[in-house]
C-alpha cells in the first residue's frame, strides 16, 4: 500500500512526484532538484507523460519511479532541499552512508557526494566500523577516505572477522589492506631492538625506571623502600642501575601485540593495565608516580610507533 512522505516532501503545490522502491510518494519541486543535480535538469528537460495515465501520474503530477527506498530517497531529497526547509540529515550508519553514496553518483548530486565523503571520514565511525569504511571507500574509489580507513584498521587484529561490506572489495584489495598491516607491524619492531629514542629521551645516567635502591646524598629521586624486581636483561639495562622489571614486562607485552595491533591505542591502553598492576603490587616508591610516568612514556612510545607506520604506504591503485 503506497503512502505519502512526511513534510517537507508533502506540499500541496509541489510539481512533480517521486516514488521509491517501497511505494513511498515524494511531492516535491523541480527547481530545488534541478539546481543540485544536472541529472535531473536534463531530466525535467525530457518531454513528461501526458495527465491522464494512472500509472504514470497522480494527483495530476507526473510521478518518477526510483529504485532507492524511502529512507534513501528522503536522506538526498534533504540534501537537495535548501536548509531553510529540510535540515542537512546526520549521516552516522554506513548503510546510511553506502546507499547515499550510491544515489549521489547515481544522480550526479557532487555536493552530497562531498558530504558523504566528510561522514565516511568521521573519526566516530572510523574508530567503530575501520574496515567497514575502508570496503566503502576503496568501491567508491575515494582515495583520501580509503587510506585514512586503512589507517584506523590499524588498531584492529591483522586478520579481520567476516563484515558485511567485505563483498564490496575484490581479494587484491583485501590482499593489499593486509600487506600495508604487516608493513606497519614491522616498521614497529625497530623500536624494540634499538633503545636508544628512551636514553635519548630519558638521558642516559639516571631515570625514574631504574630507581636506586638506597638514598645516597642528592639523589632524592632514588628511595630505599622500592621492593621491585630488577631486569637482568641486558637489552634493557640503559642506565646506572637495572630497571624494574614490570616495566620490562610491560615492553615485551606491548610489542607482541604491535606485531597484530601496529597502533599506538594498543600502547596506551597496555600502560593502563600497568599501572593498574603496579598500584596493587604494593610499592610505595613506584605507586606514587606510576601513573604520571607510565602516562608520559607511553604517550612517547606511541607517537614512536605511529611516526614509523605513518612512512608506510598502502599501495593500491585509484
Amino acid at each position: 500500500m503506497s503512502t505519502c512522505a512526511s513534510s517537507p516532501f508533502d506540499h500541496p503545490k509541489a510539481d512533480i512526484i517521486m516514488r521509491s522502491s517501497d511505494g513511498v510518494y515524494f511531492r516535491v519541486f523541480k527547481l530545488f532538484l534541478t539546481l543540485a543535480s544536472p541529472f535531473f535538469e536534463t531530466m525535467f528537460e525530457l518531454p513528461q507523460p501526458a495527465v491522464g495515465t494512472s500509472d504514470d501520474t497522480k494527483d495530476g503530477l507526473p510521478v518518477i519511479p526510483v529504485q532507492e527506498d524511502s529512507k534513501t530517497l528522503d536522506t538526498f531529497l534533504r540534501f537537495c532541499y535548501p536548509s531553510t526547509l529540510a535540515e542537512d540529515p546526520s549521516l552516522e550508519s554506513l548503510a546510511d552512508i553506502q546507499a547515499i553514496l550510491d544515489a549521489a553518483r547515481k544522480y550526479s548530486l557532487d555536493l552530497i557526494e562531498r558530504k558523504v565523503c566528510q561522514a565516511l571520514a568521521n573519526p566516530k565511525v572510523l574508530e567503530a566500523e575501520s574496515l567497514r569504511c575502508f570496503a566503502i571507500a576503496r568501491n567508491a574509489r575515494l582515495k583520501h577516505e580509503t587510506i585514512t580507513a586503512a589507517r584506523y584498521t590499524l588498531r584492529q587484529p591483522l586478520i579481520p572477522t567476516w563484515f558485511a561490506e567485505i563483498e564490496l572489495i575484490t581479494a587484491s584489495d583485501l590482499l593489499a589492506l593486509l600487506t600495508y598491516h604487516k608493513k606497519c607491524s614491522i616498521a614497529v619492531e625497530p623500536l624494540l631492538t634499538q633503545l636508544d629514542w628512551v636514553t635519548s629521551h630519558y638521558g642516559s645516567s639516571r631515570c625514574w625506571l631504574s630507581p636506586h635502591q638506597s638514598q645516597n646524598g642528592n639523589r632524592m629521586s632514588a628511595s630505599s623502600d622500592c621492593r621491585c624486581t630488577r631486569s637482568t636483561e641486558a637489552k634493557f639495562n640503559l642506565w646506572e642501575s637495572a630497571p624494574v622489571g614490570w616495566w620490562v614486562s610491560y615492553m615485551r607485552t606491548t610489542f607482541e601485540l604491535l606485531r597484530d595491533i601496529p597502533s599506538g591505542d594498543i600502547v596506551r591502553s597496555e600502560a593502563e593495565k600497568t599501572i593498574q598492576k603496579i598500584r596493587s603490587a604494593g610499592c610505595t616508591t613506584c605507586s606514587a608516580r606510576v601513573k604520571e610516568k607510565m602516562e608520559e612514556f607511553s604517550n612517547l612510545l606511541a607517537l614512536k610507533v605511529e611516526t614509523a607506520t605513518a612512512s608506510i604506504e598502502l599501495e593500491m591503485d585509484f
